[in-house]
C-alpha cells in the first residue's frame, strides 16, 4: 500500500531524515520508533505533504504521493492524528469531527454562500455521520461541548474520530497515547484494535510507549538520527542490539 524509498530531509545543516526506506502492506500495522529527534514526525509530515523531502519517493497504492498538493492527500484515503492535538478548541466535539469529513463535501463555495437546499442536506448527512462516529467512540455525551476544557484522554478520542471521518484506508497515528495514564493506554489500545478491524484500516504508528507498539504492530521500524537502524517483527526489534543501544546507550 505504501512504499517509502530514500526519503531525505534537511533543515539547513541538520539532516532530519537520511535515506529512509520501508514498505507497508495493506491491512497491517507498522510502528515507527526511535529516540526524540530521530525524524519520526518529520516522516509523517512528508507522508501528509506538510513537508517536501529533498530526495526520495513515496508511493501510495502505486501513485506518486509527493506529486500531490497537500489538500489532496485526505481525498486519496490518508488521515492522521497529531502529536500535539490539532483540534479547534472553540468548536464543539461534533464540529471538530465534521471538519474531518469536509473534504468529502460535494457543494462549492457559491452554493454554500447561498445556503442552497443541497448544502443543508449535505450538512445534515455529515452531521449524522459524525454522530455515528461519536457513538462508536463513546463521545456522544460530549458532542455539543467545546473541545477546550475536556480531559486529555477524551480529546485523544475526538482526534481519532475526526481522522476516521475522512474515511481513510491508511491511518497515521502520531504518539496516540502520549500523556495518557497507564489505564488509559490500555483502553486506547483496545479502541485502536477495534476500529482497525471495523474500518479495515492500515496503520502507521509513531509512539514511544513500547508496550503499545509491540502489542499492536505487525512490523516495527526503528529510526535514530534520521536513519533506519532496524526493521522487523516486534520480537526481533526488542532483541536488536542497535535498537537497545539507541534507547539505552552503551556502557562507558
Amino acid at each position: 500500500m505504501l512504499a517509502v524509498d530514500g526519503i531525505t530531509v534537511r533543515f539547513g545543516g541538520i539532516t532530519a531524515l537520511d535515506g529512509v526506506a520501508f514498505t507497508v502492506e495493506p491491512g497491517t500495522a507498522v510502528g515507527l520508533i526511535g529516540p526524540n529527534g530521530a525524524g519520526k514526525t518529520t516522516l509523517f509530515n512528508c507522508l501528509t505533504r506538510r513537508c517536501t523531502p529533498d530526495a526520495g519517493t513515496v508511493q501510495f497504492e502505486g501513485e506518486d504521493l509527493l506529486a500531490l498538493p497537500p489538500h489532496a492527500v485526505a481525498g486519496r484515503g490518508i488521515a492522521r492524528t497529531f502529536q500535539n492535538l490539532g483540534l479547534f478548541p472553540q468548536l464543539t466535539v461534533r464540529e471538530n469531527v465534521m471538519v474531518g469529513a469536509h473534504g468529502r463535501g460535494r457543494t462549492g463555495h457559491l452554493a454554500a454562500a447561498l445556503r442552497l437546499p443541497r448544502v443543508r442536506r449535505e450538512e445534515r448527512e455529515l452531521r449524522d455521520q459524525a454522530d455515528d462516529l461519536l457513538r462508536r467512540l463513546e463521545l456522544a455525551d460530549v458532542a455539543d461541548h467545546p473541545a477546550s476544557g475536556l480531559p486529555f484522554g477524551t480529546l485523544k478520542r475526538v482526534e481519532l474520530a475526526r481522522a476516521l471521518a475522512v474515511r481513510p484506508r491508511l491511518l497515521l497515528l502520531d504518539e496516540p497515547v502520549n500523556g495518557l495514564s497507564h489505564g488509559e493506554v490500555g483502553q486506547f489500545a483496545d479502541l485502536v484494535r477495534s476500529v482497525r478491524q471495523d474500518f479495515a484500516l492500515t496503520l502507521v504508528v509513531v509512539e514511544h510507549h513500547m508496550g503499545f507498539v509491540m502489542d499492536l504492530c505487525d512490523k516495527v521500524v526503528c529510526l535514530d538520527f534520521g536513519r533506519k537502524i532496524a526493521e522487523g517483527s516486534p520480537e526481533e526489534i526488542q532483541r536488536d542490539p542497535a535498537v537497545v543501544e539507541a534507547y539505552l546507550g552503551v556502557a562507558a
